[in-house]
């Protein structure tokens, strides 16, 4: 009986991809599931609806049913007051998005078919993340054509008009990260949805978006003054309409540079644990 000789077998010594090599793989995943995300966003239109319905909703009401009622010294009144405190508030919450889209991700599976594919893991995160300021930069849009429909006016030049857009789409992409973190480690979407609304709305209304800080009582006022919200909204109301700059750039600066710096490795920690 003839035997037949079976080649051992010879583990491949392949090279690791050099640094540039990985950088633009890493983009080219991530640009791939960037356009993922819009394409699931643009097939949906009920939930393109409600992403711009809810902060339309809030222009109208606390213009025409608040307004009135809530006096303020700045230049052009209360809608001026108003819109950079909507804009603010609005990429806050679009971070819902973000957090209930993982959560549903990890309980439907696709973040482990993800992780089975030959691609880099950071496109997963980094691809959520693009998508959604993309997102934001329309939702922003949207709400300044409201805003310049029921009477707001940028009175500080084109370049000031355009930081302050520029800051509430980081703004919002920062908080995105927060809200990554937190969809990755709670993992279900309801409870997701329910724990938004336990840590932003009290960021948001107790705030400088809709009422001057000075009209709350003294002990509500330390916290509202030095919250990142109050401080990022100074900011884009004195792009918007005038006023120091330096202060609370610098505040601004830090508090976003600090979420990042705490959240990005939370959120990346907690994808690398999920399951």
């Amino acid at each position: 009986m003839a035997t037949t000789m079976v080649e051992p077998l010879v583990a491949l010594d392949i090279p690791r991809p050099s640094v540039g090599t990985r950088v633009k793989f890493g983009l080219i995943d991530t640009i791939t599931l960037t356009r993922r995300e819009l394409l699931i966003w643009l097939r949906n239109p009920a939930f393109m609806f409600f992403t711009v319905i809810q902060p339309v909703m809030f222009v109208l009401l606390f213009r025409y049913v608040f307004g009135g009622a809530i006096s303020v010294t700045v230049p052009g009144g209360y809608v001026n007051f108003l819109m950079p405190g909507i804009i603010a508030q609005s990429a806050a919450f679009a971070s819902f998005g973000t957090a209930i889209a993982l959560a549903r991700q990890l309980q439907k599976g696709v973040i482990d078919r993800f992780r089975a594919m030959p691609m880099a893991r950071s496109a997963v995160l980094l691809g959520r993340l693009v998508a959604d300021t993309l997102r934001l930069v329309l939702t922003v849009l949207v709400i300044l054509a409201v805003g310049y429909a029921v009477g707001f006016r940028f009175h500080n030049g084109f370049v000031p008009a355009l930081l302050m857009v520029v800051l509430a789409v980081v703004f919002g992409a920062v908080i995105c990260t927060v809200s990554g973190f937190v969809g990755l480690a709670i993992k279900d979407e309801e409870s997701v949805g329910s724990f938004g609304l336990v840590w932003l709305f009290p960021l948001t209304f107790v705030s400088a978006a809709f009422v001057p800080v000075g009209s709350m009582p003294g002990w509500l006022q330390a916290f509202a003054k030095n919250q990142p919200v109050t401080i990022v909204i100074d900011e884009m109301r004195s792009l918007a309409i005038g006023g120091p700059l330096g202060l609370h750039a610098w505040q601004s600066a830090a508090w976003l540079v600090g979420i990042v710096a705490v959240f990005v490795p939370l959120a990346v920690r907690a994808y690398r644990r999920a399951s």
